[in-house]
């Protein structure tokens, strides 16, 4: 199989109205391997491949009913998306233990690093939820810093209030530190 990031693969985007914005979604053809927020803060994982526009194939169709679902305030699983992780090792275990935090509810960097090595910094954790290319559906946003600090989101700490207030978390309890990373 080809990898993501040979010249002459062929990728496919398609777009989806939300309530947050335009999302651009991404697919090699089988799988989604990238929702893009409008505000993203890091480059997508196809900034120099080829990509053409097709609304019509079947994984972007999914997509559409999961976040049509999702917003419409239904949960929908993530186990009826083909999703692709692209990226190392160690982002694709933060990236799985993502997908293992139940809607409605926050975990911190930190819980999730301990989860993966007692030593482990909640700043690593913290650069590889940063790199998700699944938001929304990889729920990076259900994560938050330690003492209910709200802090890091690619897509605007407003939008992560947003998808966490959609849930049913009290947003009200989370603070925005003046200083530093709380992570």
């Amino acid at each position: 199989m080809k990898s993501i990031f040979e010249k002459n693969l062929m990728l496919y985007k398609t777009r989806y109205e939300s309530p947050i914005g335009e999302l651009t979604l991404l697919s090699d053809g089988n799988s989604l391997i990238e929702i893009r927020l409008y505000k993203s803060r890091y480059p997508s994982i196809a900034s120099n491949l080829k990509t053409v526009e097709c609304d019509d194939l079947n994984v972007f169709k999914l997509t559409k009913t999961w976040l049509d679902k999702y917003f419409s305030c239904e949960i929908p699983d993530i186990k009826d998306l083909p999703l692709k992780f692209i990226g190392s090792e160690f982002q694709q275990k933060v990236m799985s233990l993502l997908c293992e935090i139940p809607y409605g509810t926050v975990t911190t960097y930190k819980d999730i690093a301990r989860k993966i090595n007692p030593k482990m910094s909640a700043q690593a954790v913290g650069n590889a939820v940063g790199r998700n290319p699944l938001a929304i559906i990889v729920p990076c946003h259900r994560v938050i810093g330690v003492n209910n600090n709200l802090v890091g989101f690619g897509g605007g700490l407003e939008v992560k209030k947003y998808l966490l207030n959609h849930e049913g978390v009290d947003v009200s309890k989370l603070k925005t530190p003046t200083k530093g990373n709380a992570l």
